[in-house]
């Protein structure tokens, strides 16, 4: 059963995601998680490390970003006595730290370009030398690494090696938006404010039919992070048991509106004449959601399919989804011919 202790979410996007990793979890292929800064990334790539055989070995994280670039490859790959000023030891690197486990590459898209042919070679060889070295190690590690930059623009643009975007990625995970996971937004809402009024031992908070409203709609730029903070926010600064209108900020209140139904769709996206299907016209079926939806969707894989000849993939590009998102939902449905 696959563990993802910490990462809380039952959207079909988040559900995409979770399959991926139960397949990949059990390899050893190394892994690029994508993703908007906020989303959890580190979260996913912990699931993965414990999902592992390498589990029970070490899961060493590193933030590329973070480190000066004149500092990281001491920290990737160790050095030596007297490999430059302040050396007055020997000492390993967090590949070395790493054997046997799990390396986490986070926000490799801020490594310089200099030191990414390091990385390709210890992809490549499985094997590494501290700085002010000479002698070679060799090193039992699967790399995973994050970013939330494009890579193929970086690799376009010259910021990136071509041949190590392509070592990366091949499993690549996407985590999806906050504003994309739908009712996942009240999961996590109301997780992080439970879990804040508890550790400031006051008395649980509410949220209120309206706010919840506005916090489905609002578009969460800062992702599960902002969420977070903003949960903290309210159980320090919210006086009653309920978060009305009142208590959300006007960076919300600006977005949003004063009397949100749900996330405002883009009007470019809707073309004329097109008319959202409404209650009536299930009940006119007399069709429960499950069933009406399920019409809809069947309709539109037919439709699909019809214009591109039956040719899968390009079926699958004009949904939207993978190819085999389509022929499984084709085999559920008995789409399929034969």
């Amino acid at each position: 059963m696959l563990n993802i202790d910490g990462i809380i979410g039952e959207s079909p996007a988040l559900q995409e995601v979770f399959q991926v990793l139960g397949k990949v979890a059990p390899t050893d292929s190394t892994v690029l998680v994508t993703g908007e800064s906020g989303t959890g990334k580190e979260l996913l790539v912990r699931a993965l490390h414990h999902n592992s055989r390498r589990r029970d070995q070490p899961f060493v994280p590193i933030n590329c970003g973070a480190i000066p670039k004149e500092l990281l490859e001491s920290e990737l790959f160790g050095h030596e006595k007297g490999a430059f000023t302040h050396a007055i030891r020997s000492r390993s690197g967090r590949f070395e730290l790493a054997d046997g486990g799990t390396i986490f590459l986070d926000e490799i898209g801020e490594m310089d370009f200099s030191l990414q042919v390091k990385i390709l070679r210890v992809l490549q060889e499985k094997e590494i030398e501290r700085v002010g070295g000479t002698a070679v190690k060799k090193v039992d590690v699967r790399v995973v690494a994050a970013t939330n930059r494009e890579l193929e623009r970086e690799v376009a643009e010259g910021r990136f090696r071509e041949d190590l975007f392509y070592r990366l990625n091949v499993i690549p995970l996407q985590l999806p938006a906050l504003r994309e996971r739908g009712e996942d937004v009240l999961l996590l809402a109301k997780h992080f404010l439970q879990r804040f009024c508890k550790d400031k031992d006051r008395g649980e908070l509410r949220l209120s039919p309206e706010a919840e409203n506005m916090l489905l709609a609002y578009s969460w730029p800062g992702n599960v992070r902002e969420l977070e903070n903003f949960m903290e926010r309210l159980s320090i600064l919210c006086d009653g048991t309920s978060v009305g209108l009142e208590d959300l900020p006007g960076k919300i209140l600006r977005e949003v509106g004063e009397e949100p139904v749900a996330r405002p769709v883009p009007a470019a996206s809707i073309p004329a004449g097109f008319r959202w299907p409404r209650l009536r016209d299930m009940k006119e079926k007399d069709f429960a959601l499950k069933d009406f939806l399920e019409q809809m969707e069947d309709r539109l894989i037919l439709e699909a399919l019809e214009q591109v000849g039956g040719v899968k993939n390009q079926a699958a590009e004009l949904l939207g989804i993978k190819r085999t998102t389509l022929i499984e939902k084709m085999k559920k449905r008995k789409l399929l011919e034969g």
